[in-house]
């Protein structure tokens, strides 16, 4: 497997006590599948990204626990210097805000060339013309002339194709999508999404999507691991999610997808709110939201049962969830 995330636990410890944002998640992807990841905000996905990344904010987060194999090595055995090398050249990522992840008074073309100066020792000439390729590559029109230009000088969409870019460089065997579309209007989301598609099909990379939107994952997903309060609380095939859902958490996710057969309806909305991640609830912890739930999952924490061959549920009752 090119990477296995084992029984993470990560914390921020905070003047007001301390969140646990990332509470036993494990998964793996291997090269040339999509994991797609998804949650409400505050679920752990991003933090669970940061600390497969190695660049989690310490203080005042910290790993608690687990292993991150990364093609058979412990990411968290590995000195900052090893970890330094491996970023870029072997894994990167995507962050969901291009603008603010740009540095906005450099060029894009330096910002791109960048990598192949400090990863491949190249001259600056020779890095400029591997911008202006990878700018081709994301399809970007004009690359050699707007290769000069500032980060503020392009859309949203083009800013967002600029960061596949320079995630693609070194061509890594991992890359991770942090919300790649947020802020895009639909028709660039699926312009974004069918290019990460095809460059990964190209390149056979491992890429993992975290996401809070079904619908943006449906047509490029292998498998889908759904998070909540900081744990995998289902995770399946990607057409078994969408064709019986296992878990309330995932069916309501589901059901909140605004569809063309319900118009004029009122749009589904998981009751209440994520869970405080200094308090998280007793037992289960999506119980307070969950319209199944018994006295059972007040007080006992579901394990991430076995629903078949390939996928999990982290229910009590995920038999009666499956069955609708």
């Amino acid at each position: 497997m090119l990477l296995e995330v084992r029984d993470l636990y990560v914390e921020f410890r905070t003047r007001d006590g301390v969140a646990k944002a990332v509470n036993g998640v494990s998964y793996g992807v291997d090269a040339g599948e999509t994991l797609a990841v998804l949650g409400e905000s505050g679920s752990g996905k991003s933090v669970t990204a940061q600390a497969v990344m190695g660049i989690l904010d310490v203080p005042p987060g910290r790993i608690a626990g687990g292993e991150i194999l990364f093609q058979g090595r412990d990411l968290l055995k590995l000195r900052e210097e090893e970890r330094r090398k491996v970023r870029g050249a072997e894994m990167a990522m995507i962050f969901q805000d291009a603008l603010s992840s740009l540095n906005p008074v450099l060029t894009v073309g330096d910002q791109l060339g960048e990598m192949f100066v400090v990863h491949r020792g190249m001259s600056r000439k020779d890095a400029r013309a591997k911008a202006v390729e990878l700018m081709d590559r994301v399809r970007i029109p004009a690359a050699k002339e707007r290769v000069r230009q500032y980060p503020h000088q392009f859309s949203g969409g083009m800013r967002q194709r600029i960061m596949i870019a320079m995630a693609l460089a070194l061509e890594p065997a991992l890359i991770i999508a942090d919300e790649p579309t947020t802020a895009l209007d639909v028709t660039v989301q699926a312009q974004v999404m069918d290019l990460l598609a095809e460059l990964q099909r190209e390149y056979a990379m491992g890429l993992i999507l975290i996401t809070h939107d079904l619908g943006v994952v449906a047509d490029v997903a292998d498998r889908i691991a759904v998070m909540y309060a900081g744990r995998i609380v289902e995770s399946a095939p990607v057409h078994d999610i969408y064709k019986a859902p296992a878990h309330p958490y995932t069916r309501g996710l589901l059901d909140s997808i605004p569809r063309l057969d319900q118009k004029g309806q009122e749009l589904y909305a998981i009751k209440g709110l994520p869970p405080n991640l200094m308090d998280i609830p007793q037992g289960c912890a999506f119980h307070p939201r969950c319209p199944m739930a018994r006295d059972v999952c007040r007080t006992d924490v579901p394990p991430l049962n076995e629903v078949g061959e390939v996928r999990g549920s982290a229910c009590h009752f995920w038999r009666e969830c499956l069955n609708g």
